[in-house]
Order: C-alpha cells, then sequence, then structure tokens
C-alpha cells in the first residue's frame, strides 16, 4: 500500500511538503486496511465458529451414520480425509456427539478482538520501515530508493518465513518474493512512480 503511494510521488519534483502529504496518505491508508482487516478478522472467526456449531448441531441431530461420516470428512483436509476410515470416522462422530450443545448464538470473544489487533497492528505497523526514509532524507528521490529496497527486504523476509511454515526452500521463495517486489518497483518507476 505505501509503495502505491511513494510510486505516485514524483521524486525528482517533490518538496518536503509533497513528501509530507504522501506520508500522512500513506499511514492514513494503512491506518484505515489495519482497521478494515481487523473488523474482517473477528468476521471471519465469528462465521468459523459458527459454521462449526451449526455442523455440530446437524451431526447431533442425524441419526444416520453415513450422513454423519460424511459431514465430518467433508470438513477435514483433503489429504486427512482420505487417510481416516468409518471406523475413524464412527468414533469421531461419537465424541462429537457427546459434546455439549453449542451455544445457540456465536458471539465475539475476546481471543477474536485480540486478533484483530494483532491484525491491526501488522498491518498499521508494516508501514514505518518503508516511510523511514522519507523523515530521515532530505533528497525525496533517495529516500524513494531507499524505501523501494527497504520494501524489497522485507518481500524477501516475508517469502522466506513463509518458506519456513508451509515446508518449501526458504531462499527460493524469499527470493521469488524478491524478484516479484523488484519487477513491481521496476513497472511503477516505469510508470512514473
Amino acid at each position: 500500500m505505501v509503495l502505491t503511494f511513494t510510486g505516485t510521488m514524483s521524486a525528482t519534483e517533490a518538496g518536503r511538503e509533497e513528501v509530507r502529504s504522501m506520508l500522512v496518505g500513506a499511514l492514513g491508508c494503512n491506518l484505515a486496511w489495519g482497521l478494515v482487516d481487523g473488523v474482517m478478522y473477528v468476521i471471519t472467526s465469528i462465521a468459523m465458529r459458527g459454521r462449526g456449531n451449526v455442523l455440530l448441531r446437524e451431526l447431533k441431530a442425524s441419526a444416520d451414520k453415513t450422513a454423519g461420516h460424511r459431514m465430518i470428512a467433508d470438513v477435514l483436509p483433503e489429504r486427512i480425509a482420505q487417510t481416516v476410515d468409518a471406523d475413524d470416522l464412527e468414533r469421531i462422530r461419537g465424541r462429537l456427539i457427546a459434546l455439549p450443545a453449542p451455544p445457540a448464538k456465536t458471539r465475539v470473544l475476546r481471543e477474536d478482538l485480540l486478533g484483530a489487533a494483532g491484525v491491526f497492528l501488522l498491518v498499521f505497523l508494516s508501514t514505518f520501515p518503508v516511510t523511514i526514509p522519507f523523515m530521515i532524507v532530505s533528497n525525496a528521490r533517495h529516500a524513494l530508493r531507499i524505501s523501494n529496497a527497504i520494501a524489497l527486504v522485507m518481500l524477501f523476509l516475508l517469502g522466506h518465513t513463509l518458506a519456513k511454515s508451509t515446508g518449501g526452500s526458504p531462499w527460493r521463495f524469499g527470493g521469488a518474493m524478491l524478484l516479484l517486489g523488484g519487477i513491481l518497483v521496476a513497472i511503477i518507476v516505469a510508470l512514473g512512480g
């Protein structure tokens, strides 16, 4: 998002006031998107928990074992669903049926709000590293290029971390994110950013 703002600024002609306006716009945009993403996190959490409650009620109401097995298998990740047999599904069904009835209404939980706050902070605070050059470097063109470099490093680190958690090659995925970011920065520069 910040790259969008920095890319629209003509670095060769930008004065301090233009840089200040760009910074305010970038921070305001990330503040707004942080809020939107936080709210969407809460909505998603409620929807997922609510869907689980509906499925549990349907499972408890169904006397048909085969239908119950199908309900359970349908919510399992495909790889896991392929490894369970009818006996496994029946054990799971029995344990789920033994659970207390789910609440009639799905409410916002403290964990939802904490998660939303975390999402908000992540989105909003991710703005700062790429805006710092504009605060400390007086030449707008140099600040823009330093900001772009910081954004590229952040993309590499993001790809590196994501690959670690998904079983991919951290260096390869980090490099791919760096290449993608480099292409995007080059396009923005070519379009006048």
